[in-house]
């Protein structure tokens, strides 16, 4: 018998282990729980050191709280246990991380904009918390089969929620492609969190000609403030600068001041 390797995240501890119980009661399922994010990526790691992966995952929406408005996914790297990662934020994590693990996402609520984020994080389900056994059993066994699973109710809005973030991702792109070269380096460090004169020594370059880039980047990208054009950023699908071992920029194209 192939036996299913399951591992719940939650920070409510007496729903963890009600839930892993429930689940190892079924012959073909092996079952752990962890309660936070930063612990379910050890017991991953350990999983895979030992030769037994995971195959799913069932992580809380909340996880770590709730996020104002929700978030955007990013990947996670925490290194204690006190670090808050919320649900979405972990889904990426893990199928960076880890891809051929099957995510399964709990929540609450149906919530259109959540959910369609979860997906976008790399989610294979959106379940309801107070959903049967069996049909948490019938998506678990479906994950596997890259099958897809949504609450009826939800399938409206998350394809709503999806249409609307593919358009906006595409003119994103389209502003962040009437960069310069050296303006893509200025907003990728940006996006690192770097300020002007950290810039300007990684770049080579005087703090009033880095001034000058980030406010070409602000103008062509149409917005007013480094917040927002990071985040205009991130939806076009920039990500950081990758920094050498000496603290030095390795180029993603090369470029001239």
């Amino acid at each position: 018998m192939v036996r299913i390797r399951v591992l719940v995240v939650d920070d409510h501890r007496i729903f963890a282990e009600s839930l892993a119980a429930a689940l190892a009661a079924e012959p073909d399922v092996d079952v752990s729980a962890a309660g936070s994010g930063p612990a379910a990526l050890r017991c991953l790691e350990r999983a895979v050191a030992e030769g037994r992966r995971y195959d799913v995952l069932l992580v809380d929406a909340d996880l770590g709280g709730q996020l104002p408005g929700g978030r955007a996914a990013v990947p996670v790297q925490v290194a204690n246990e006190e670090g808050l990662v919320d649900g979405i934020s972990l889904v990426a994590g893990v199928r960076s991380a880890h891809p051929a693990v099957r995510v399964v996402v709990l929540a609450e609520r149906d919530d259109p904009r959540r959910a369609a984020l979860a997906l976008q994080a790399g989610a294979c389900g959106w379940v309801a918390k107070d959903c049967s056994l069996s049909r948490l059993l019938n998506v678990i066994r479906g994950v596997l089969r890259d099958e897809t699973h949504l609450p009826p109710a939800l399938l409206t809005g998350v394809l709503r929620e999806l249409t609307a973030a593919r358009k906006h991702r595409t003119e994103s792109e389209r502003l962040v492609e009437s960069l310069t070269p050296r303006e893509r380096e200025v907003l990728r460090c940006m996006v690192a969190g770097l300020g002007r004169k950290a810039v300007a020594e990684r770049l080579f370059l005087s703090p009033h000609t880095v001034r000058t880039h980030m406010q070409n980047v602000l103008g062509k990208l149409g917005v007013h403030s480094t917040l927002a054009a990071v985040a205009l950023a991130r939806r076009a699908g920039v990500g950081p600068v990758d920094l050498g071992p000496a603290g030095r920029i390795m180029p993603e194209e090369s470029s001239s001041a």
